[in-house]
């Protein structure tokens, strides 16, 4: 037998408390994140910039190489 709707009303939770309950949930989570220290956030972003540079100058070389693959072939 399924249950009436007056029971059904009281179990679903209201939209408001819902929201509530979902930010709530965020700071909970947030106060379990390991956050790096400043030193370790600074030598993290170099190692990025250094890798972005690296794949940038690689790819610019690749685009450049095949460039004059495609000049030497068309122009030939």
């Amino acid at each position: 037998m399924s249950p009436s709707r007056e029971a059904v009303a009281k179990q679903t939770p209201k939209p408001a408390s819902r929201r509530f309950g979902f930010f709530s949930d965020i700071l909970g989570e947030l106060k379990k994140v390991t956050w790096p220290s400043r030193r370790e956030t600074a030598n993290l972003t170099m190692i990025v910039v250094i890798v972005a540079v690296a794949v940038g100058l690689f790819l610019g070389l690749v685009d450049f190489g095949f460039a004059e693959l495609m000049n030497w072939l068309l122009v030939r």
